[in-house]
């Protein structure tokens, strides 16, 4: 308690309980009564609360400009007959959910949907297995091999999608590929100058190849990251009950690292569905569009045939479904903030 004036202590006439009264008008302070509050801390609150949002909306602005307003230019053609005539004329035809319709009665685009979904699968199963055992792989290495190993993840986890894809298409070149002259030198002579995107499963093998290359090594790391969080304990007790490897496994590691597969799950399948560049230039879709992706089918319906209109339903199509797929995940991770 500051007073900054001579001070006489007094006693109240009403409550009995003992004052310090200054001699200058602007401040009384009576002990015991309850002190009036300032308005300044309550601006200080509503101030600091509000700091974090005013912080947002600069990346909240960019958030809208970059992908809210193509999204919405998206959802406008998706509703009009925009072809090369309408392009070049700027006409404006707007044809309702014809677009749609076409897209949900057509047995093409269920085939390339049923395509992506399998294509998605196989390549998040592969990429899960795959990076959950070179995570372990990383936790049981010491300390030089973990980090040669990690260099390799690392430098095959910043290659940039293009320049891994131009590399693979070197790999497999059917005149100079390396793949083609070491089968040719095991023995397969048949495999001299096989074409491997000649085919839809071959070039669903590359295309697959290159996909999982990439996507191991953030699996990878998450996975070596989260295991050194797990008590080594743990690790000894379950042993001394005679627990083996795939035991820990199932009864140590994954109830401990089970929020870690789902989110990586969920965003490996986003990544895998959406995946575009690995699948059009490693073939443009081909050969006779058998590894058209729903991203690639978007993009050569819209560009290749300039038919935007449907491009752009197509495209809003997989929005949709990639919706669909975080409702489902966002529905899982309530229900487990419930549980625990």
């Amino acid at each position: 308690m500051a007073v900054h004036s001579e001070r006489v202590q007094t006693q109240s006439p009403e409550s009995g309980k003992a004052a310090v009264a200054s001699t200058d008008e602007t401040d009384v302070i009576v002990v015991g009564a309850t002190p009036k509050r300032s308005g300044r801390p309550v601006n200080r609150r509503v101030g600091q609360s509000a700091t974090p949002y005013l912080l947002l909306l600069p990346a909240i602005a960019a958030t809208l400009l970059l992908l809210g307003w193509p999204l919405l230019k998206t959802v406008l053609v998706s509703f009009q007959n925009l072809n090369r005539r309408q392009l070049i004329q700027h006409l404006t035809e707007w044809n309702g959910f014809e677009n749609y319709t076409d897209q949900l009665t057509s047995s093409e685009f269920w085939s390339v949907t049923g395509r992506t979904v399998a294509f998605t699968v196989v390549n998040v199963v592969l990429i899960m297995v795959f990076g959950t055992l070179v995570g372990l792989l990383l936790d049981r290495l010491g300390k030089r091999m973990r980090l040669a190993l990690s260099l390799a993840l690392i430098l095959a986890w910043a290659m940039p999608v293009v320049a891994a894809t131009t590399v693979y298409q070197w790999l497999f070149d059917s005149q100079f590929g390396v793949v083609n002259w070491l089968l040719d030198g095991l023995g397969w002579h048949g495999m001299a100058h096989y074409n491997w995107t000649s085919g839809q499963y071959s070039t669903f093998f590359v295309i697959v190849l290159l996909i999982v290359w990439g996507s191991i090594p953030f699996v990878a790391f998450n996975m070596y990251a989260g295991l050194t969080t797990i008590p080594k304990e743990l690790y000894e007790a379950a042993r001394m009950d005679g627990a083996g490897s795939f035991k820990i496994f199932g009864a140590v590691i994954y109830p401990i690292m089970k929020p870690f597969f789902l989110a990586t799950t969920f965003l490996e399948v986003i990544w895998v569905f959406k995946a575009f560049t690995q699948v059009y230039l490693i073939n443009k879709g081909g050969p006779d569009g058998l590894t058209r992706t729903l991203p690639v089918h978007a993009f050569l319906e819209g560009f290749g045939s300039q038919r935007f209109g449907v491009g752009s339903a197509i495209a809003v199509l997989t929005i949709l479904m990639l919706g669909a797929l975080m409702a489902y995940y966002f529905r899982i991770i309530l229900k487990q903030e419930d549980e625990l």
